[in-house]
């Protein structure tokens, strides 16, 4: 098992209590089938352990084979910028089949956010740093696919659905 050390930072988006005794982080590609399977196990995680659970999630975009997931990553962000990053998260994950340009659109409208303020965020990259900086600290820490989980710092290698990940942070309490 692959321990790294990935301090977790203000720039990084976290649920849960800072003081948790399990932390939870996720490299994700929103357009990756994988990583929207592990989604609901992910949230049946955080339900179960609660305030035992620091949740972090960092985007990991495999372009060259989900060619829209950088600009997914980038609309995530766009909605973070305005206190919306969780509920985009959510959506992004329940329609990663559907992440066309029209359907990010879609989404933020659908979150009370400006279609237009994303389009020009969107043409000028303005959320592209923070999704090549994530992606960046994934390749320093060895992640090579999606979803990659990392519990207290140790790469979690198993299966990514519910009872496997509870096992794995089980043993880590």
């Amino acid at each position: 098992m692959a321990v790294s050390k990935m301090p977790v930072t203000s720039s990084d988006h976290i649920q849960g209590d800072a003081h948790a005794p399990i932390t939870l982080v996720e490299y994700g590609d929103y357009e990756c089938p994988y990583c929207a399977a592990a989604h609901p196990h992910v949230k049946l995680v955080r339900n179960r352990y609660g305030r035992q659970l620091r949740f972090v999630f960092r985007h990991f975009p495999l372009t060259e084979i989900h060619p829209n997931a950088q600009s997914a990553a980038e609309s995530a962000e766009f909605a973070g910028a305005h206190g919306r990053f969780w509920e985009m998260h959510d959506l992004l994950f329940e329609n990663h089949e559907r992440l066309g340009i029209e359907f990010l659109f879609a989404a933020v409208r659908s979150l009370g956010l400006s279609e237009t303020e994303l389009r020009d965020a969107l043409a000028k990259g303005t959320y592209t740093p923070k999704v090549r900086d994530d992606f960046l600290g994934g390749v320093r820490h060895g992640v090579n696919g999606t979803p990659a989980f990392f519990i207290n710092n140790r790469r979690h290698d198993g299966a990514f659905d519910f009872p496997n990940l509870a096992a794995a942070i089980d043993s880590q309490l």
